[in-house]
């Protein structure tokens, strides 16, 4: 795939119809691929943490999911063809496991979480194979706790139950941690670190209107609903300013 690097951590330069493309290969083939989906507030974090860097470089398939990343392209003259967030991703790969009863795992979330997600997969999508779920709040890699005999047993129980696709939410950087340091022990197909989705299709959050996703506002529309991301979010604008003045940005 094309590939673009900002501030040394890749993004594959496809569109999102050529990621979903690639992600039917990644169904159809034996060995586990990883999908990382970063923002700009990530690029910020892995931009002088080389280890981070390391981590989501490693990734299959890695796309640019924040607006930012799209601007910083545009003002450098070398263009990211589109934004490919990791919800509308995860929303695809639940249409592909439904249509070819593919069989899908949740990991994250708080208790009860991730059980009332798989309720609602189970009432929209009749043809995906739900092999389980468990909840984010177990020691593991994810917050340096690597080999505990809880991530054990999620491991075990992901490989006894042959899940296709597992779907990890765990937050930045825990979800790209615990992929890192698990993927080569998995037997699933396909594992994607997407944040808040499972809150989402448990209907504990919303995501933006379409109208603030259309105009590249999603992260306002978040901060209004959440002041307390202000610190955060300052990362947009410090992000900007150094695009702007820096050289060799993007590779």
């Amino acid at each position: 795939m094309d590939k673009r690097t900002i501030f040394g951590v890749c993004i594959h330069n496809i569109s999102f119809e050529e990621a979903v493309e690639k992600i039917k290969e990644y169904l159809e083939g034996e060995t586990p691929k990883v999908i990382y989906t970063p923002n700009t507030e990530i690029v910020m974090a892995a931009k002088d943490d080389e280890g981070l860097k390391k981590l989501i470089n490693s990734g299959n398939m890695i796309t640019a999911d924040g607006i930012g990343l799209i601007y910083a392209g545009k003002i450098k003259n070398k263009a990211i063809k589109e934004r490919v967030t990791g919800y509308d991703l995860s929303m695809s790969i639940l249409d592909i496991a439904n249509e070819n009863e593919y069989s899908l795992y949740l990991l994250g979330g708080k208790p009860g979480v991730a059980e009332l997600a798989i309720e609602r997969i189970k009432s929209d999508y009749s043809g995906i194979k739900i092999a389980g779920c468990h909840h984010g709040y177990f020691k593991g890699s994810h917050n340096d706790k690597q080999g505990h005999q809880e991530e054990v047993n999620i491991i075990e129980e992901i490989n006894q139950v042959e899940a296709d696709i597992v779907f990890v939410g765990l937050g930045f950087p825990g979800q790209e941690k615990w992929i890192d340091r698990n993927r080569e022990k998995l037997k699933s197909k396909l594992i994607i670190g997407n944040g808040g989705v499972i809150d989402i299709l448990a209907g504990n959050a919303k995501r933006a209107p379409d109208i603030f996703i259309k105009l590249g506002l999603e992260w306002f529309y978040r901060l209004i609903k959440e002041p307390s991301r202000i610190k955060r979010q300052i990362v947009l604008p410090k992000f900007m300013l150094k695009v702007i003045f820096s050289k060799d940005v993007i590779g």
